[in-house]
């Protein structure tokens, strides 16, 4: 039977809030790991300041890619390459568009999926951040929860809590961006959700997965597990969508959203 993951749903619907009232569960004192009591985000100053701060750059720099701010957005990271990537949907072709890359100021660990609770491992999968995930009142300035573990990862038996995109450089089991970074990002995932995408996909890779960096992995322990990760890379370059994500024996299955 298979386990459902991930499927982003990425229609429009209006929702009664203010524009940020929303990718938590936080307090985070010793360890961006530590599970948090769940939190209220609407009208919280600080993501009210960072949108105030760059939403006007923002729409400018969307609209000069025929991209509109509050539409549905993705987010792809390269560990290695230490390289977060957010894509924007084209209103025209119905496909994301790379809008910007982001570097990944600190990243705990090394290559490799997040096995346990206090690794300091980064999770290699495919994640989706709803707007309760959401903490604009974050010890680590503004953060998302990924939503780790998945059904993947709990069917085999990984274990980990509270593992966050968030501000302030520093990194156990997280991705860490600056500040200017994690506002710009916060602020188009905001307003994604207040727009009416239901969550939006993460989805974590240990490299680039090309042909050759791949054939340099073969006897890597995780080269099984990488490369099934690259099948969902694959369709993403392919499509320029985000597939309908299951589980199933161990590994992720990926189908079209119909």
């Amino acid at each position: 039977m298979d386990i459902f993951i991930q499927a982003p749903i990425i229609a429009r619907i209006p929702v009664k809030s203010s524009a940020f009232s929303v990718f938590l569960l936080l307090a985070c004192a010793a360890s961006c790991e530590k599970p948090a009591p769940k939190m209220e985000s609407s009208s919280l100053p600080r993501a009210e300041a960072a949108a105030a701060r760059v939403r006007p750059a923002l729409e400018l720099a969307l609209r000069a890619k025929n991209l509109h701010f509050g539409d549905p957005v993705f987010i792809r990271a390269f560990k290695e390459e230490r390289i977060l990537e957010l894509f924007v949907e084209n209103r025209s072709s119905g496909r994301f568009e790379l809008f910007r890359s982001y570097p990944v100021a600190a990243a705990s660990g090394t290559l490799g999926p997040k096995l346990a609770e206090g690794d300091r491992q980064v999770p290699e999968g495919f994640y989706s951040v709803p707007p309760s995930a959401m903490n604009p009142n974050s010890q680590f300035h503004l953060a998302f929860n990924i939503g780790y573990p998945n059904a993947l990862d709990r069917s085999l038996n990984r274990s980990g809590s509270a593992i966050m995109i968030h501000g302030d450089r520093v990194s156990t089991g997280c991705l860490a961006m600056t500040n200017e970074g994690i506002d710009e990002i916060y602020t188009l995932c905001a307003a994604a959700h207040a727009s009416g995408q239901h969550a939006f996909a993460v989805h974590i890779f240990p490299f680039r997965p090309t042909p050759q960096r791949m054939a340099s992995e073969q006897n890597s322990t995780w080269h099984a597990h990488w490369a099934n990760l690259k099948e969902g890379n694959d369709y993403f370059e392919k499509h320029q969508r985000t597939p309908r994500i299951t589980a199933k024996n161990g590994r992720y299955g990926f189908e079209a959203l119909k």
